[in-house]
């Protein structure tokens, strides 16, 4: 629960998934490497059909040169220059690109002075919730948050389970108030911004837990909180707040979209909006193997990805049933480093993401080969 200054926008994007029947003892004959770039781009939405169309083959060319420079992906340079066209495409939005996402709501961590970020949203048409350790002016300056919030009565109780320090798992209920207040400005910064209104929420353990310390949670949004179902919605949400750091980790050291060299703002947006679709691929294998390692192997790989995983890693012994998609995920893991020796935690972010370049790089030699060789 600890922060490091930071705020961090997240976007909640659907992957289309296929399901087909496993076939895991032969290579199939046409590949259908390019389905998941197919499903994204049914979700995406261009007035142009163009656009659309240069997408699908940015798409399948940043797919093979995944954390490389935009030339080096695009490998000649028609493409390059059509690829820097249409980021410098005024008509191309972020929404446009990821199937017009419903809200971006950026998730801050105790912050001590963060005014700017509640004004800057508002101008930006975004949303935040931050859990901020200020003690503000509110209402009409005569009184603090602290002190208002003090008087709201608890609204709802909510059991969670949570660790201690030494990993076992505990029960905590948590008491929630929440209410729309009026927050001023810094009195150093009240020439510069106007008062907002925001609704704070407070989730604050009952009773002091042994080996862990207590959950205080004080959270401020400029989204509407009427229920205590939609207070504990913002909750969860703050609760993903790591795997939106995790997620931007990929972004940045994955995508390397900070060693793009696009030189505007809306450019980099719409690059960054490009290789979300990779990285969130990355982040969704490396989580689903973590909570859903028993699921069919199918609503993450396509079937050539599955036959060449099956031939790079083959069962030992007699043939036995097709492996869960866990199975699947290690040996991608083991293709970027991963050891799977016996003691070791699942797999992280930064072998799936070597795994699944290297699988790439394999899939599209089996292409190119069953095509010319021999011809």
């Amino acid at each position: 629960m600890n922060g490091g200054g930071k705020v961090r926008s997240g976007i909640v994007m659907g992957m289309k998934t296929r399901l087909s029947t496993p076939e895991p003892r032969a290579l199939v004959e046409a590949s259908d490497a390019d389905s998941l770039i197919q499903g994204e781009l049914e979700a995406a939405a261009f007035p142009d059909e163009r656009l659309g169309k240069r997408l699908g083959v940015m798409l399948d060319q940043f797919a093979d040169g995944t954390a490389e420079s935009v030339p080096l992906a695009c490998q000649d340079w028609a493409n390059t220059k059509a690829a820097y066209r249409f980021f410098a495409n005024d008509h191309v939005t972020e929404a446009d690109i990821l199937g017009e996402p419903d809200r971006c709501v950026h998730i801050g961590d105790r912050e001590s002075d963060i005014y700017e970020l509640f004004c800057a949203a508002e101008d930006a048409g975004t949303h935040f919730l931050i859990r901020s350790c200020a003690n503000r002016r509110a209402e009409d300056g005569t009184i603090r948050l602290e002190a208002e919030m003090a008087e709201v009565r608890v609204q709802s109780t909510h059991r969670i389970e949570v660790r201690d320090r030494l990993g076992h798992p505990t029960e905590a209920i948590l008491e929630l108030r929440y209410r729309r207040v009026r927050l001023l400005p810094p009195v150093a910064k009240q020439k510069q911004y106007q008062p907002v209104e925001v609704t704070a929420i407070y989730a604050q353990e009952r009773g002091t837990p042994k080996n862990r310390d207590r959950i205080d949670w004080k959270l401020l949004t400029d989204l509407p909180v009427g229920t205590p179902d939609a207070a504990l919605e913002k909750l969860r949400w703050y609760a993903l707040r790591w795997k939106i750091e995790v997620f931007h980790k990929i972004l940045k050291s994955g995508c390397r979209v900070e060693a793009s060299g696009l030189r505007t703002a809306e450019r980099l947006v719409r690059l960054v909006a490009v290789c979300c679709i990779f990285s969130w691929r990355v982040f969704w294998m490396t989580m689903i193997n973590r909570t859903q390692p028993q699921a069919a192997p199918t609503i993450a790989l396509t079937q050539l990805e599955l036959d060449l995983l099956d031939h790079l890693f083959p069962e030992r012994g007699k043939a036995k049933a097709v492996p869960a998609l866990g199975a699947y995920l290690v040996r991608i893991a083991r293709l970027g480093g991963y050891l799977a020796r016996a003691g070791d935690p699942v797999p992280g972010n930064i072998v799936m993401w070597r795994g699944l370049a290297r699988l790439t790089d394999l899939t599209l030699g089996f292409d190119l080969g069953r095509r010319f060789v021999g011809n």
